[in-house]
């Protein structure tokens, strides 16, 4: 069981952990689709999703909204059909509109009475601030991917946060949904994890690429580690 007393800061992944993002993909690309009499299962749309997002991410850098939009290009492909610009434009812009997991807010201020919080979240700036009033907390450092130029699984985005936290590895406790974008790289840079199993139409997997990690504390939402950190597992 994890110690939580030998942590000073915790790091949070946003979407997907704290965010619920696959209602707000399933949305769109649910929308998209159907104007073009297109349809597929959930579980389909987000392992599309998943595999979609991490293609784009690769190579030179470029900003998350341009990856969004490269994404919906590839939801045409596959599906045969050419999305308007509209279309392509409305899956980033659906992005303030995505709404908070129904634990999040009351968990993030409980654990802001203890631990100093931090965000790491593949994301540009202005996208971010325009989900930061819905967290209902003032966050202690803010790293996204446009910052670090690189998206998580990079290592880039890691140590641009631990430069910026300013403890050692061992003092912070990294929180994520995704195996493959914080789980793994987190652990290998001497980070504790915790995986926010949560629940999804692509059960243990959700809207992003599929790989195998050892978190050190798997739970299914943020009350959880709220309990976890007061000394009371459930």
């Amino acid at each position: 069981m994890l110690d939580f007393s030998r942590f000073e800061i915790l790091t949070f992944d946003c979407y997907g952990t704290l965010i619920n993002w696959e209602q707000g993909i399933l949305q769109s690309i649910h929308r998209i689709l159907a104007a073009h009499g297109k349809d597929s299962d959930d579980a389909t749309i987000l392992q599309l999703y998943g595999d979609f997002e991490a293609s784009a991410e690769q190579g030179v850098y470029r900003s998350y909204r341009e990856v969004l939009q490269s994404v919906v290009g590839h939801f045409g492909e596959h599906f045969g059909f050419a999305p308007t610009n509209d279309e392509i434009r409305s899956l980033p812009e659906s992005i303030p509109n995505w709404k908070p997991w129904p634990d999040t807010r009351d968990a993030l201020r409980s654990l802001h009475e203890r631990f100093r919080l931090a965000i790491i979240s593949n994301v540009d700036d202005d996208l971010f601030a325009r989900t930061q009033p819905q967290l209902g907390v003032k966050f202690d450092q803010i790293i996204t991917a446009q910052q670090a130029k690189a998206y998580k699984p990079s290592l880039k985005i890691f140590h641009l946060a631990l430069s910026r936290v300013g403890v050692p590895a061992h003092r912070i406790l990294h929180i994520g949904q995704s195996i493959y974008h914080d789980v793994i790289p987190a652990k290998s840079l001497g980070l504790a994890t915790v995986w926010v199993n949560r629940p999804s139409p692509r059960t243990g997997v959700g809207a992003v690429k599929a790989a195998q990690g050892h978190p050190d504390l798997q739970v299914s939402g943020l009350a959880e580690i709220v309990s976890f950190a007061a000394g009371q597992p459930l």
